[in-house]
């Protein structure tokens, strides 16, 4: 592997995290767009939670379909594909007439959201040298905050300009700009050594190799082609076999215990999570910044620490803050006192979040599957992800309006078990090549 960082791998790995950007931007953005969209069409409550919830219908079957999609067109392919749902998600919203079309292009959003989240992180491993490929990979989810943060920081300027009806035109009309950006840089990045190789492309793949800066591109070309075997790679090989049992659980339970800790419920209704306890529409978009900024901040420290002190053990740490905070905040809502506790609460979970499963998700769910496996490996833990997203977050308001501290009680429950399945059951992987992880997971070859 490269010795020291080559610009046009630096190049190549910001234009797939990228894609990071977009996904936390679209992810989070509604939450400010509720209110004028619920006066532009009427919305009764129901319509109100399919608005939500399309766009995350989308993002299962983007997931779903992202490990084929890459497989047939390599990481660089996949992500053009995704950049364009992007793209016309953000125009067909903001110029949408009628909700029908604004359904279908929040639809098309998420099957972008859906695909980038798997393809990206698969395009950025596939590239990185083993040791820095747990912040490299890490770019990914610090876009993915950024994207967050950037979504409340414009709802609220946007929400300052007095745009009336149409101002959920411009929040999420806005997307387009990243969007375009990241679609014509994609042009400018190569294809994975290791899918070309995959293609039977060996020339192609030693290209790459010299152009991204490996100290001895012909001996990790050797690597590459004897653990991807790429005559079983085009008979595509099936993933639910019995050897890749482990890696399966791995990746499943991580993606459950990501949205079994709350974080996407909490940032979907974050304004409404705050107005429950008695803010203002304008206090709660502020303190929706400050919840978003505090992700960041987290999130770039975990990129210090993950190749560092390891994969498992930030886990393990952020799980302790998570069940104090959680615990914390259904306190607030049982008593209906110390209300201003809430944000410092909340503030503590999202940092306890952020330097753990925030970071760690994407590069674990990147590593844990064999070469010839990992793009449907990726996407079946992006589903999983995406499922439980779409159902948690479709059942908190219902649950919260009988008693807004228990969804906080069933997720600090959650984060406890998942303290322990981590603590038992997962290995570290930090310093682990790809090549290796097989032999690290007992994975008959």
């Amino acid at each position: 592997m490269a010795k020291q960082l080559n610009l046009y791998l630096i190049k190549s790995v910001i234009v797939g995290a990228l894609g990071g950007l977009l996904f936390g931007f679209d992810t989070a953005v509604i939450a400010g767009s509720l209110p004028s969209l619920r006066t532009m069409f009427a919305l009764s409550p129901l319509q109100v939670g399919l608005t939500v919830s399309i766009a995350l219908v989308g993002t299962v079957i983007g997931s779903m379909l992202a490990g084929s999609l890459g497989q047939r067109l390599g990481g660089r392919g996949s992500l053009r594909v995704f950049a364009a749902c992007y793209l016309i998600s953000a125009i067909g919203c903001a110029l949408a007439p009628t909700w029908t079309l604004l359904l279908v292009s929040r639809f098309i959003g998420g099957l972008g959201i859906g695909g980038s989240s798997v393809t990206g992180p698969v395009y950025i491993a596939e590239l990185a040298p083993a040791r820095w490929r747990g912040r490299m990979v890490g770019t990914f989810q610090i876009n993915i905050v950024i994207g967050v943060l950037t979504a409340y920081l414009s709802n609220y300027l946007i929400g300052l300009a007095a745009l009336g009806i149409n101002e959920w035109r411009w929040q999420l009309g806005v997307t387009g700009l990243p969007a375009i950006l990241f679609l014509v840089m994609l042009f400018g990045v190569p294809q994975s050594a290791r899918w070309l190789v995959t293609k039977g492309r060996i020339e192609d793949a030693r290209k790459v190799l010299f152009a991204i800066g490996s100290d001895q591109p012909d001996l990790e070309l050797v690597e590459i082609v004897e653990s991807i075997h790429p005559e079983r790679a085009l008979q595509a090989e099936p993933l639910f076999q019995w050897k890749y049992r482990f890696p399966i659980f791995l990746a499943m339970s991580l993606a459950l215990f990501n949205q079994l800790t709350g974080i996407n419920a909490i940032t979907y209704y974050l304004n409404d999570i705050f107005s429950m306890a008695g803010f203002s529409k304008a206090s709660s978009a502020l303190q929706a910044v400050a919840f978003g900024l505090t992700n960041l901040l987290a999130t770039l420290l975990a990129m210090t620490l993950i190749d560092r002190i390891g994969r498992k053990t930030l886990l393990l740490i952020g799980s302790v803050g998570m069940v104090a905070s959680l615990c914390g905040v259904s306190a607030v809502f049982l008593t209906h006192r110390h209300a201003r506790s809430l944000l410092p609460l909340l503030v503590a979970y999202i940092g306890s979040f952020g330097i753990s499963q925030g970071a760690v998700i994407w590069v674990y769910l990147s590593e844990v599957f064999p070469n010839r496996v990992r793009a449907k490996g990726q996407s079946l833990g992006c589903s999983t992800h995406w499922i439980a997203n779409a159902l948690i977050s479709g059942l908190f308001p219902l649950v919260a309006t009988g008693s807004a501290a228990v969804p906080f009680l069933f997720f600090a429950v959650m984060v406890v078990v998942q303290f322990l399945v981590v603590l038992f059951t997962f290995p570290e992987t930090k310093g682990t090549t790809l090549e290796e992880m097989g032999q690290k997971l007992g994975i008959e070859t």
